[in-house]
């Protein structure tokens, strides 16, 4: 047993034939975390969007509402309902009054199709769907998806669909607050499925709780943070990092719909918000299209990042126009429900190449292909274990078994760890360009292209190649007001890196890249561009 900063850790025995790491003293469930926030702020902000401001008393009373409304129509506690709703107030009460009800809260990514959605409503067995209007016409009708019972449409009468603000009702009677066991799912998650058929990830209670908790602990969050919700909030950062970390710490969730980075900076100032997790792109644009200095940002104490390390250029620019704005990189996926590493406070400036040091409770190990650890320093796979690994996939036992082994979820992720535990990241798996014996990172060149005062962002690909197996086809989205051509960023990367790490082959756009619901790139679509 140890004690960190408040925080006492013990081993505890935990899904079958897991022994981990946890923190002593938690809550009971994540709806036990939001009601002890009502009990500490109920005054406090916890909801603003577009002007509409709520406290926690009026959300927990509006949960109230909507878990009564839920049980009254047959959803019992275990049964999952679909969100298909972007980031918006509906979506962080409906997630609340899910929770309420002992129900499953199972998120949808807005930008899924049809076919997609079918899917994952069928395969969950959802019982219910709350859905706004620029959604209706992906939803299979009643005839193809029988089980789907109930659909609570937001902002457009749909045949088929009764009205959200029915959900609201006073329902007259209290319903008992649910007993959930920590280990029972509290979230299905399902991955993106670019790489086949979408995996449903159970996302509990344990995990959660330790997810937040550790955003608690390595960002030093106290109760009243604001924080800006950028991601979308049907991803695990958006709603783990996000959301329920700041119902954890009775903070506010201040919603930007769609991001904007003019809107987000003055947003930023207007509410007085003190942190936020954005992609490494999203901080860029901000750089590029607006002046944070022209605002009053005191408040702005925590900027945390994912999906790849930030730029040192981007950092310096950072540092040099928000000086007291602590800079924290997080890695971690869905099935670690959101961090496995962060940076620690204050480091983003000496491991600017790193994604951090494991969480308090997490292990993370770097593991050849034989699984076997490999010395510090050396590259391999890296496989994460802990109390925010989720016990499996939903439905799955073929993706559990291949996935995990003894509580450790194999990444698919290339990095290393130094001998002070800073883990650095640098490809997936899969992606690693091998270009004539040579092994190229993909992110070593995005990371330095990035940096690039014409460059908003850029995308890593092999491209094909019948002599030396595959060759380096790089993505560049430009700047608009700057012209670069191939040959400057050739010329780039040929200045600050190896001679076979030039890129054989750059296309330049204007268009964004492609990317999922984290903000990560998507590198299908543009391997099929080129035929790869």
């Amino acid at each position: 047993m140890s004690t960190t900063a408040n925080f006492t850790i013990r081993h505890e025995h935990h899904f079958g034939d897991r022994v981990v790491h946890c923190y002593q003293e938690r809550p009971e469930s994540v709806l036990a975390s939001f009601l002890a926030s009502v009990e500490r702020a109920p005054g406090a902000d916890c909801i603003v969007c577009d002007g509409q401001r709520l406290s926690y008393q009026e959300v927990a009373d509006r949960a109230d509402a909507m878990a009564a409304q839920l049980r009254h129509r047959g959803v019992e506690p275990g049964d999952r309902v679909g969100l298909l709703i972007g980031n918006s107030t509906e979506l962080v009460l409906t997630v609340l009054g899910v929770l309420r009800a002992g129900a499953i809260v199972m998120p949808l990514n807005t930008r899924e199709q049809a076919p997609g959605l079918r899917y994952m409503l069928e395969h969950s067995d959802a019982r219910a769907v709350v859905y706004t209007a620029d959604q209706s016409g992906k939803l299979p009708s009643p005839e193809v998806l029988p089980g789907l019972l109930h659909r609570f449409a937001i902002g457009v009468e749909d045949t088929y669909s009764e009205p959200f603000e029915n959900l609201l009702k006073a329902a007259g009677t209290d319903l008992p607050l649910p007993t959930a066991n920590e280990e029972d799912p509290a979230v299905i998650l399902y991955t993106s499925g670019t790489t086949g058929t979408p995996k449903g990830v159970i996302l509990t209670h344990f995990n959660i709780l330790h997810s937040v908790m550790h955003f608690q602990h390595t960002m030093a969050l106290g109760d009243g943070e604001r924080s800006l919700l950028v991601a979308p909030g049907s991803h695990v950062t958006g709603l783990v990092a996000n959301i329920l970390t700041m119902t954890h710490v009775a903070g506010a969730i201040v919603v930007i719909p769609a991001f904007d980075a003019v809107e987000a900076v003055a947003l930023i100032a207007r509410e007085k918000v003190t942190h936020t997790i954005m992609v490494p792109a999203m901080y860029n644009l901000c750089l590029l299209r607006t002046n944070f200095r022209d605002h009053d940002l005191s408040a702005f104490r925590i900027g945390g990042f994912g999906g790849a390390p930030m730029p040192e250029s981007t950092i310096e620019k950072l540092r040099d126009q928000l000086p007291d704005l602590e800079l924290i990189n997080a890695y971690g996926a869905t099935e670690t429900t959101s961090p496995s590493t962060c940076l620690p406070l204050g480091d983003a400036g000496e491991h600017a190449d790193s994604v951090g040091q494991p969480v308090p409770c997490g292990d993370v190990r770097i593991m050849d292909d034989l699984g076997r650890e490999v010395p510090r320093g050396q590259s391999g796979e890296l496989w994460i274990s802990g109390p925010m690994v989720v016990p499996g996939y939903w439905n799955n036992p073929e993706a559990n078994a291949r996935e995990f082994t003894a509580g450790h979820w194999k990444s698919g992720d290339i990095g290393s760890m130094d001998e002070q535990g800073f883990v650095r990241v640098f490809d997936r798996k899969k992606d690693m360009i091998n270009r004539g014996g040579y092994n190229i990172y993909s992110v070593e060149l995005e990371n330095l292209i990035t940096g690039h005062p014409a460059v908003v962002e850029c995308a890593v690909i092999p491209h094909p190649d019948e002599v030396l197996g595959e060759k380096i086809h790089v993505f560049v989205t430009r700047v608009e007001e700057q012209g670069v051509t191939e040959d400057d960023i050739r010329q780039f990367c040929r200045k600050n890196l190896a001679d076979y790490k030039t890129p054989d082959y750059v296309t330049i756009q204007e268009d964004p890249l492609p990317r999922n619901a984290n903000g990560k790139l998507v590198k299908a679509g543009l391997k099929e561009r080129i035929g790869g």
